[in-house]
């Protein structure tokens, strides 16, 4: 792929877990709020391969940071979100379990480091992510085939338009 397409695609992808990490769905009960970027980071994860998704997911962070929408402890837990849900796919594959796995291992790691870094009882911390944790098993496998269709199409339309 050409350097203009990768800067442009790694861009797109970083305003993706950007917006929809600034969109949070309310849970019943305080804590158990749920992020949208989860499932969209594992399928974009599953889709694009590490490389880009942790280069879109840093500067995703970044942009978080200067506008003021996350705090470096934000940018922490989503490091170890994103390095979990990578190691994972990396390791065994984009196969539906393992897409559908992905985000609720990488946000119980996650939420382990959190407890651990606060010095406070991780299985509470654990108990308010299980919401969001279902969501995004839920979720990830039907974003991934949708991502997956999505860049199929524009590569066979980009293929096309170069032929003629």
């Amino acid at each position: 792929m050409g350097g203009a397409r990768t800067l442009a695609q790694t861009g797109l992808l970083a305003a993706f877990i950007a917006v929809t990490g600034a969109i949070k769905l309310p849970g019943l009960v305080p804590g158990t709020e749920f992020q949208l970027s989860a499932p969209l980071a594992v399928a974009i994860c599953s889709v694009f391969g590490f490389k880009r998704y942790i280069i879109a997911g840093i500067l995703a962070s970044a942009a978080g940071l200067v506008l003021g929408t996350q705090t470096l402890l934000n940018v922490f837990i989503a490091m170890v979100f994103r390095l979990t849900v990578g190691l994972m796919l990396t390791t065994f594959g984009t196969a539906w379990p393992v897409v559908t796995l992905a985000g609720p291992v990488g946000s119980a790691v996650a939420r382990l480091a959190l407890g651990i870094f606060l010095g406070k009882a991780v299985i509470p911390i654990l108990a308010a992510a299980v919401p969001g944790m279902i969501y995004t098993a839920v979720t990830a496998w039907p974003l991934t085939m949708l991502l997956k269709r999505a860049k199929n199409q524009t590569e066979r339309m980009l293929a096309h338009a170069v032929q003629r």
